[in-house]
């Protein structure tokens, strides 16, 4: 798995995290440009630890047991 592969992963996530909080910020009603880069922060940031752990898995060829995946 390349580069390409991690990345567009990573975007994945951050792009449909950033739409669930963007989702949650909506719907409490005030929303303001701050709310919405917070959302963006959050998503950016906790995209990067997922991926991050996931591509940390891959590398040392550890089995992640809740989704099966394999590796290597």
């Amino acid at each position: 798995m390349g580069a390409g592969f991690w990345i567009s992963r990573y975007l994945l996530a951050s792009g449909i995290l950033f739409i669930i909080l963007t989702v949650v910020e909506y719907s409490k009603g005030t929303t303001s440009q701050a709310d919405i880069l917070s959302a963006l922060a959050w998503s950016l940031v906790a995209s990067a630890i997922f991926i991050g752990s996931k591509y940390w898995r891959y590398r040392k060829a550890v089995q992640c047991a809740s989704c099966g995946d394999a590796v290597k």
